[in-house]
């Protein structure tokens, strides 16, 4: 059976959140995410919007220093009332 090795830390992360495009989204998962990681550069930021331009999805590339630290912002993503899926 083949599947995604864990990877090993430290390493270059994607997270990826997404949610509807209303403004507050960007600011409130920046914050999440910077809270754990501390700053992060735009450099380290890809936003996209949705064909119709109701949606926006927002990739943050992060130093990831261990699993339990992703851990942590996957569960206040996915606790925030802006994003709707966290991957």
């Amino acid at each position: 059976m083949s599947g995604a090795a864990a990877p090993e830390f430290p390493c270059e992360f994607p997270i990826k959140v997404m949610g509807r495009q209303d403004g507050s989204l960007r600011g409130a998962t920046r914050d999440i995410i910077e809270k754990h990681m501390g700053p992060l550069a735009d450099s380290a930021i890809r936003v996209r919007t949705s064909t119709d331009g109701n949606f926006l999805a927002v990739t943050y590339m992060v130093n990831a220093e261990s699993r339990e630290q992703l851990d942590a912002i996957y569960r206040e993503l996915t606790a925030c009332k802006w994003v709707l899926m966290a991957l």
